[in-house]
């Protein structure tokens, strides 16, 4: 685990000095990458994500006026004031409907938050598609839950934080980020089966077989909240009508061709065809990846998400040139796999990797952005870190 002692000290100082007091303690909540298993989990499917070492931060304490102080190191601006029982699902506020959702999603549970002030800092890089504004989320769901004694479980803040992003800020993502943060554990990914959110914590000590995972964050900015998420939902939905099941889930791998053929016959759209072969083989590729894991074979779950990446840009169609660059050149400098990672449409890739070519692979992939003329990306290994607690 980081040590916080220093970055706690720090945003203690700046919550002391904007709001004139100490707070009562500081929280911490990572972001994510998810491992395998994209846009699986608003069709109660299965995804492997690991928390990152970056996390989003808030030093807070309670009030017990009614009214809710936000402030964030990382955004210019002042204090964003707001009173906790006029909140409003879409009436905007930028960053701060993030944490002011949850408030909203807490008090409409009949959870009885009173107000807070709250200084937030984050080191989870925005638009990265490596879920900063889940970490935002899920800290700001912990601190109150300790500080109000809701006695809320981790699964129950991750879920109430997906609420909040659905209902108050209008984002239609599924439970995944929210749970990677709140439940993820050090040197481990979550195998997350989002329909009853049953979990089961996989070792990924990547060191131990001589591997590393790199994120290439393509500096291409996503933004989920622009449609293109909401329609492959839509479609997804659709295509579960269609074929008379509940969700996707219901779907076995094995009757994949069979149910294309279905749906082709009563006329589906060419492209509800596409985001059901997705979804359904993203499914069994996150059970391949499991298997792999557990055999000890960590090597051959690099194919697995080349697979998930192919399936990503030509059925799901989220990818974007830059994400596909990343692919195609860390493979071809001999990475063991590679795929976009996240909501898509930029954001950041994976890529497995020998530890011993690390860095020719990177290299590899610096220089082809080069070529490209792409802005040079950010590259950082992916270390399996603890999920959201107290730091301070």
């Amino acid at each position: 685990m980081t040590d916080h002692t220093a970055d706690n000290a720090e945003l203690v100082t700046a919550f002391t000095e904007l709001y004139g007091a100490a707070p009562e303690g500081v929280w911490a909540a990572p972001g994510r990458v998810n491992l395998i298993g994209e846009y699986t989990d608003f069709n109660d499917g299965f995804v492997m994500p690991l928390a990152l070492p970056h996390t989003a931060r808030a030093a807070v304490a309670r009030r017990t006026d009614g009214e809710l102080r936000l402030h964030s190191t990382d955004v210019p601006g002042g204090v964003v004031r707001l009173r906790v029982d006029e909140l409003a699902p879409h009436s905007g506020h930028g960053w701060a409907a993030y944490p002011a959702g949850v408030v909203w999603a807490l008090r409409e549970a009949g959870h009885p938050v009173t107000g807070a002030d709250i200084q937030l800092t984050s080191t989870v890089p925005t638009g990265a598609g490596l879920s900063s504004s889940a970490a935002l989320e899920v800290v700001t769901a912990l601190a109150l839950n300790d500080l109000f004694g809701l006695g809320l479980s981790a699964s129950e803040l991750a879920v109430l934080a997906q609420h909040a992003e659905n209902a108050f800020v209008g984002v239609p993502c599924g439970v995944m980020d929210q749970m990677a943060s709140a439940c993820c554990t050090d040197g481990h990914a979550l195998h997350l089966d989002t329909r009853d959110l049953t979990q089961r914590q996989v070792p990924f000590d990547l060191p131990a077989h001589g591997l590393r995972l790199l994120v290439v964050d393509t500096r291409v900015k996503h933004e989920l909240g622009d449609g293109a998420y909401a329609e492959r939902r839509a479609g997804c939905e659709a295509g579960a009508r269609a074929l008379g099941i509940g969700t996707l889930r219901d779907l076995p791998y094995e009757g994949l061709g069979a149910a294309l053929d279905t749906l082709a016959e009563a006329g589906a759209d060419e492209s509800v065809v596409r985001y059901v072969r997705h979804v359904v083989s993203d499914n069994a590729r996150v059970e391949q990846v499991i298997a792999l894991l557990d055999a000890g074979d960590v090597r051959a779950a690099g194919p697995v998400l080349t697979a998930g990446h192919v399936s990503l840009r030509d059925d799901l169609r989220v990818s974007c040139p830059e994400l596909d660059l990343v692919v195609s050149a860390a493979n071809a400098a001999g990475a063991l796999g590679a795929r976009m990672t996240g909501g898509g449409f930029g954001g950041s890739a994976i890529v497995l990797v020998e530890e011993s070519d690390a860095d020719a692979v990177t290299k590899s992939v610096l220089e082809a952005f080069t070529s490209a003329g792409y802005a040079t990306p950010g590259v950082f290994p992916a270390v399996p870190s603890a999920g959201a607690r107290r730091t301070g």
